[in-house]
């Protein structure tokens, strides 16, 4: 793909920032609300990607970032949960990209759903708006752990959801897990993980995410009265690659540091973001990057009620060296790494004169291996990653 192709491929993220209840160990920008504050914030998210970038034609998006020159290949609904404001919203979300962008006949359209959130109804309806995969929170199959957690459902609910979702004729599915619960043993973990490759047919696509307890969290706090009892560094290791080894029996590729996929279903909206291709983010602190601007919407709900669609509040030209280092560590977290050619054709100048210390010092210590024109992460690597990843930063 030459850098021009790369440009038109244009990405849309929509922030839906609802949810039931935040569980103990969330730190994303979502809450619970009325229904008159979903209504009047559907209403503002219509009219950001209705209008919105307009008046931003001095950088250069507003007008081409909404025309013909940019193909949308995937379109992500994600929370907070999504699915729990009214399945019609959905659809009007849906016909206001359609009616402003480009949408390539065979885009990839996420929407995450949590169990007890969706209904046969519901999942019909998402599939006739054009939604054409859903990613699933069931983050454990043991109820104990669900409760301890936080989460709104059963793994008994988490069943019933997936088996409606097959039965509305979703074939792309993601199940999201995260291991190193509190109190979570390795025979624990893998009862999770098995229950989750049993299900039929199993999901195309599973993400496993290890816990990071977040400062503001309810978790957090816990740990700060040292009553949050964590596995330790050795037993978090162990299930990341006892997962890894699993799954790739179960023959999904691990394709990126957190991320499994069958044959043919990587996320290509993901892929997009640690490729570094171009996005549009839509409503509460969601972010974008287009022609090497980094730029992210206002996190206050009043603010942007009231000033959708003109509602960016930070914004960042990157020059040429944040770029070669967002291609470097983003790409480092897939399994494929980074180019070498694919960076020197980008920049005009290869990776080793711009990082050669970085390089030749992870390679030493055995972080980072060469591999068929490629540098990527080693396991031992993998296991120190962020350490690696912030060399280049």
């Amino acid at each position: 793909m030459t850098k021009s192709e790369n440009l038109r491929e244009l990405e849309l993220y929509i922030h839906i920032p609802f949810c039931v209840q935040k569980c103990n160990y969330c730190d994303f920008l979502s809450a619970p609300a009325s229904g008159q504050v979903q209504s009047a914030y559907m209403d503002a998210l219509l009219r950001e990607i209705r209008e919105g970038f307009k008046e931003e034609t001095r950088d250069g998006f507003g007008e081409e970032a909404c025309d013909g020159r940019n193909l949308v290949v995937s379109v992500f609904f994600g929370g907070g949960t999504p699915s729990v404001v009214e399945p019609v919203w959905i659809t009007r979300l849906m016909e206001a990209v359609r009616a402003r962008y480009v949408l390539v006949e065979d885009a990839e359209v996420s929407m995450e759903v949590n169990p007890g959130t969706v209904t046969a109804e519901s999942l019909r309806l998402y599939r006739e708006a054009g939604v054409n995969r859903l990613s699933i929170g069931c983050q454990s199959a043991r109820d104990e752990e669900l409760a301890r957690i936080g989460r709104i459902h059963t793994y008994g609910q988490f069943l019933e959801a997936y088996r409606q979702a097959r039965e509305a004729g979703f074939s792309n599915i993601n199940v999201d897990l995260i291991s190193a619960l509190p109190g979570q043993s390795m025979a624990d973990w893998e009862e999770s993980l098995y229950r989750v490759l049993e299900l039929l047919p199993p999901p195309e696509h599973i993400s496993v995410y290890s816990l990071i307890v977040e400062e503001g969290t309810p978790f957090y706090e816990m740990q700060e009265k040292g009553l949050l009892e964590l596995p330790d560094e050795d037993l978090e290791r162990d299930i990341y690659w006892k997962t890894a080894e699993i799954l790739q029996n179960y023959g999904y590729e691990h394709y990126e540091i957190s991320n499994y996929a069958g044959k043919g279903f990587k996320c290509r909206h993901n892929c997009g973001y640690w490729q570094r291709r171009n996005y549009l983010g839509f409503g509460l602190g969601a972010a974008s990057l287009y022609q090497n601007v980094r730029f992210r919407n206002t996190d206050s709900m009043e603010r942007y009620l009231e000033l959708s669609p003109q509602c960016r509040g930070q914004e960042q030209r990157l020059e040429i060296r944040e770029q070669m280092a967002e291609t470097m560590f983003l790409g480092l977290r897939m399994a494929e790494g980074v180019s070498l050619s694919e960076f020197e054709r980008l920049y005009g100048v290869s990776a080793e004169e711009i990082y050669g210390d970085a390089i030749r010092e992870s390679m030493a210590q055995g972080l980072l291996e060469r591999a068929k024109g490629n540098l990527i992460l080693t396991k031992r690597g993998v296991d120190v990653s962020n350490y690696v990843m912030a060399k280049f930063l």
